[in-house]
């Protein structure tokens, strides 16, 4: 498992992560706080406070071309 934190600042970065994060059969978690949500769901990010850094753990040994995708998004 890998872990990093990203920043989401609009809702145009919100569908363009998770368009990313759908084209990837691994499993993708996002934590904000306690809460915990998969990272394909568009409705389940917009229900975490955007304002701060999520955490996102990604379940997967490689996941370098998932990482290479979304390093406009990481903090």
């Amino acid at each position: 498992m890998k872990s990093f934190n990203i920043s989401l600042k609009s809702i145009t970065d919100v569908k363009d992560f998770v368009n990313i994060v759908n084209k990837y059969d691994f499993d993708i978690d996002l934590t904000s706080g306690r809460y915990v949500v998969d990272a394909k769901s568009i409705m389940g990010i917009f229900s975490l406070d955007l304002s701060k850094p999520i955490r996102v753990d990604v379940h997967a040994d490689e996941c370098g071309g998932f990482c290479e995708e979304i390093k406009n998004f990481i903090v």
